[in-house]
Formats: structure tokens, sequence, C-alpha cells
């Protein structure tokens, strides 16, 4: 029988001691992949991973050194945790690093209630190699779709545990299943893609085959034709399948780490107006079957529920210890972390407050513009906002879908844009992030 995690992070926090560490954390991660990619009726590749990762994080005082490993070995743990100590007495020292007070700790130590893992048997390689077969052969019978570029169904399951020498011990698991297929119309110059996909905790949530690879290809077939659209200025509509780039862009401008460095947009606006008043982001990481959610970060601190945008008004940022320290604030137990690198802060699920229009109320309204369904490269300035990105989609006339677009560039600056959103009703409920399509009037956009 193989060792159990929470085995081999004690043993990591045991041989640190040994080896003279005045504290420390570890992590460690058991997972299995599995990987099927079909082409033309025919299973092309299968690929199978599994394995173990420690890491660990050694403390003398204020200097710190990481260092992992997949060897699970006594005496691979025993040199791991003497190479960290010689490192860590080297480094140069951090005067915000350190382990979380234990009082701080969270009493959450599984996840409980969060439904993070599919009690059901795996998917097998032949189940997942059936699904793709499946989904291709959907797109590939739309009409107009001349290739199916790229299918493919994978099944994953991952075991985490964490425990550090503050007396924080805890660790779970979960899965993840998904398909996905991309669609060519048309032959040469004048190829136009797309795609569909889906991602679950649970393989039997996974919409039907048939439903991913027709989508994919009807979606490919309307981008028949694709020209170069007019340049302007117009309204653009971003349409759910991406509109969360832009709640994303707020959310990295929120990241503690930009912000202690002054590398962020936002970082004089905390208290201030970022959004329209009547919207909010909110944040919830104890969401069931989804795969942001966390019963505790990665420092062992409790996730909560929280406004990160209320009414409008930007209330805080996001933290870990560290970033906490630098703006001497608390933690949000944001806090992150893999074998091979320290905690830093991120996200868990976020959800945009939701509008009472649909997308096509949006499309009616906004007259002429454009629909944005794929984005393509990226130029934003993190600290000024500005927003420059590619683009394709479709070209709107008195409210209505008039032809395919390519080739174009959407520009603006992201604090403008986000006080003018108006938001749709469309958003998918069960994503890590819940956005709607976005109308912003008044964006540049270059053409032809």
């Amino acid at each position: 029988m193989s060792q159990s995690l929470q085995a081999l992070t004690h043993a990591l926090l045991d041989a640190a001691r040994k080896a003279g560490a005045q504290s420390a954390d570890a992590i460690a991660l058991r997972g299995m992949s599995v990987s099927t990619e079909v082409r033309r009726g025919k299973l092309e590749q299968i690929e199978r991973s599994e394995g173990v990762n420690l890491g660990l994080r050694v403390l003398q005082g204020k200097r710190q050194a990481i260092i992992s490993a997949s060897d699970i070995q006594p005496a691979t743990l025993a040199g791991l945790a003497e190479r960290a100590v010689a490192m860590a007495n080297e480094a140069p020292e951090d005067p915000f690093a350190g382990l979380a007070d234990p009082s701080a700790l969270s009493t959450t130590r599984s996840a409980d209630g969060l439904d993070l893992a599919d009690p059901a048997a795996p998917p097998s390689p032949d189940t997942l190699t059936d699904l793709a077969l499946a989904t291709e052969a959907a797109a590939q019978d739309v009409p107009g779709v001349s290739q199916v570029e790229s299918t493919s169904a994978t099944h994953s399951a991952n075991d985490v545990y964490m425990a550090s020498t503050n007396g924080f011990s805890g660790g779970y698991q979960r899965t993840s299943s998904s398909a996905g297929c991309s669609a060519i119309c048309g032959t040469g110059t004048e190829m136009e893609r797309d795609y569909d996909y889906d991602s679950r905790v649970y393989f039997s949530d996974l919409r039907p085959a048939a439903e991913v690879g027709q989508c994919a290809g009807e979606r490919a077939a309307e981008r028949a034709g694709a020209r170069k659209p007019a340049t302007g200025t117009y309204p653009v509509l971003f349409d759910e399948r991406i509109s969360s780039s832009l709640i994303g862009h707020l959310l990295s401008a929120c990241n503690g780490a930009s912000v202690a460095r002054g590398s962020s947009w936002l970082r004089d606006s905390l208290g201030q107006q970022v959004l329209p008043t009547h919207l909010s982001v909110m944040e919830n990481p104890h969401r069931p079957r989804c795969f942001s959610s966390r019963p505790f970060d990665g420092e062992g601190l409790p996730t909560t529920q929280r406004n990160i945008v209320e009414n409008g008004v930007l209330t805080g940022w996001t933290l870990d210890l560290t970033s906490a320290r630098k703006l001497d604030m608390t933690s949000t137990g944001n806090a992150t972390r893999g074998v091979s690198s320290p905690p830093s802060p991120v996200n868990w699920n976020i959800a945009l407050t939701q509008g009472s229009q649909s997308r096509q109320d949006l499309l009616a309204d906004m007259g002429t513009g454009l629909l944005v369904t794929s984005m393509i490269g990226s130029t934003i300035n993190p600290t000024t906002g500005d927003y420059s990105r590619g683009a394709s989609g479709f070209w709107v006339e008195n409210g209505e879908i008039a032809y395919p677009v390519n080739e174009c560039t959407i520009a603006g600056n992201l604090r403008d844009m986000l006080l003018r959103i108006v938001p749709a009703n469309d958003a998918r409920a069960y994503l890590s992030r819940v956005v709607p399509s976005l109308l912003i009037e008044g964006l540049t956009l270059a053409g032809s």
C-alpha cells in the first residue's frame, strides 16, 4: 500500500526539524490523469500519468528556502530537508516571510460538504475514447465544417495534503473530467476555426458529446466568410464565454502582490467606485462541485465568502500572508502554493451580478457594433490599465447579427471600460467565474 500523503508531509516536517529547521511547512500531491485524442474517427493518442510530488519550505528566522522532489523514500526526505535548511541559512532575509499564527489557522481540515471529488469509478480509457469519437462525429456532421481539427476527453484525480510546524494538518481530493472539440470551416486562406468545451467535477455532469460537438461545428460554420470590420468607435458586446476575461483583469489589479509592488492600476482605488453602482463581484470558495472551491487556503487559513466589489465600490485586496504583511493588512485566506513555489494570492470562485436583459436584448440595444466571441493575444498595461486585444466575432447592424468578422483590435482603458459595463443574464452558474455577456459602449475598434 502506498504511503499516505499525511504521513509523507509529517515525515518531511520531522526530517526538517532534525536538520535544524526553526519552522517549516510541507505539501504533498498525488495525481492521476488519463487523456485521449481522436482524429478522423480513430484514436490518435492516449496518455496516462500518475505520481507523487513533495514540496518543503524551511524558514530560518526571516530566511526561507523551498525544495521539491518526486521520490518518497525516507533517505530522500532526509536529504531534501538537509538541503532546504542549508539553502535557507544562505538565503537573503525576507522581513515578510513566516507561517501563520496558530490561532488564525482554519479549524476545517477536509473538504467534507464541498463535493469536490466524484465518488463514481473513474471513466475507463475506452469510455473517454468513445466520448471523444462521438464529439468529433457530431462536429463533422455539421454542414459547412471542412474538418475537425482536434477532439479530446480527459479525466484526472488529485489528492493534496498540507502540514506545518505551526500545527496545521489537512487535505482533500478533487476530480475533473472534460471534453472539447475544435472545428474548421473553409479551406486554404479562407479557413476559420471555433470550438466548444466542457469541464466538470463529476464525469456524469458533462454535457452530451453530441451537444459539445454540434456546438463546436455550428460555431465554426457560422464564421465562414469572415472579414475585417470598419475602424471606428462602437459599442462592443463581449460574449459570455470570453467576458470573464474583463473581470479577470479587475481581479489581477486587486491582487495583493501587484498592489504591494505598486504595479496595479487600482493601487489607489480602495474604497472607490470601479464598477457601476448596481454591480458587485462576489467570491465564494465554498460552492459545491466547483473547481475553485477550497476548505482552507495554501497557508492553512480559513477561506471565507466576501464581496471584492460591493455596489460598485472596491472593498479590499486579495491577500496571502506575505502581501498582507507588506500592506499592513490581514490575509483574506487566498493563498495558493505548489511544491516548488512559495504561497501567492489568487481568487477562488467569482460571480458578477447578473443583469435583467438577455444577450439578444443587449444586441438590439447596441444597434451597430461588434459581438466578440474570441480574443487573440493581450496587451494590458498593469500599471495604467490600458487595454488592447485582438478579437473576432460578428458585426451587428440594426440590432441583428450581419456577418462574421476577424482580424480586428479592441482598445480602451480598463478603468473607464469597467465603469460602463452592462451585464446580460446568461452566465453559466456552474463555472468558477460566473460572468454574463457584457456590453460596453464607446470602444475603439481597429479593422479595415
